[in-house]
């Protein structure tokens, strides 16, 4: 049965973080808010709960198109290849925010990432999901959770997320009700950005 925390954007409570990085750190699953939808999220370094993500999405992880959380672009190098400057302009100008930018990936990925060639970065601008990959020491993966409900594409209201998600996760974070617009996805590994998806990100990159 999931545990639900409540925690607060503007003051994150220091204990109640610990206790989800805790969690992360023993292959846990949680669910936590973001500037967009809510996330699925887990430790980088669990193979196990990394499995747990591709078994509840019914994919293959080394196909999955999972993003990684970071806490800002200062660790870019340790899973992310060699970027020309207007590339990195381009990330400091639009992060932290709504935004999935996929970059060639380095060697440095996780062993069940390596045949992958890119990576989704996020650097969310939100202090609780902030302030857990900070606290945990390097970055969640992550994927949002979608809605059954056609209309409702993501799911908005944490304790409905909770009634769902109860069984299969380990921590289900209230941050508040969530967005329903994803993130707005570029990719930066071809000569010119090129969008993806369109979502709560603007489009003048």
């Amino acid at each position: 049965m999931a545990k639900i925390i409540k925690l607060y954007e503007e003051n994150p409570s220091e204990k109640l973080i610990k206790e989800v990085v805790d969690v992360l750190k023993n292959d846990g699953l949680i669910i936590y808010p973001t500037d967009t939808v809510y996330g699925l999220g887990c430790d980088i370094n669990s193979k196990k709960a990394l499995e747990k993500i591709a078994l509840i999405k019914q994919i293959k992880l080394e196909k999955a198109n999972l993003s990684f959380i970071c806490d800002s672009l200062s660790n870019l190098s340790d899973y992310v290849a060699q970027i020309d400057s207007n590339t990195f302009k381009i990330l400091k100008r639009n992060l932290p925010g709504p935004y999935t930018f996929i970059l060639p990936g380095n060697n440095n990925l996780p062993k069940v990432f390596k045949k992958k060639k890119t990576v989704g970065i996020r650097v969310p601008d939100h202090n609780i999901c902030i302030s857990i990959v900070k606290a945990l020491g390097n970055p969640i993966v992550s994927t949002s959770i979608k809605d059954d409900d056609d209309i409702l594409e993501y799911t908005t209201d944490p304790s409905l997320i909770h009634e769902k998600w109860d069984k299969l996760v380990d921590i289900v974070i209230d941050g508040g009700y969530g967005d329903n617009v994803a993130s707005t996805v570029i990719d930066l590994t071809t000569p010119e950005p090129s969008l993806i998806r369109e979502g709560k990100g603007a489009i003048e990159i």
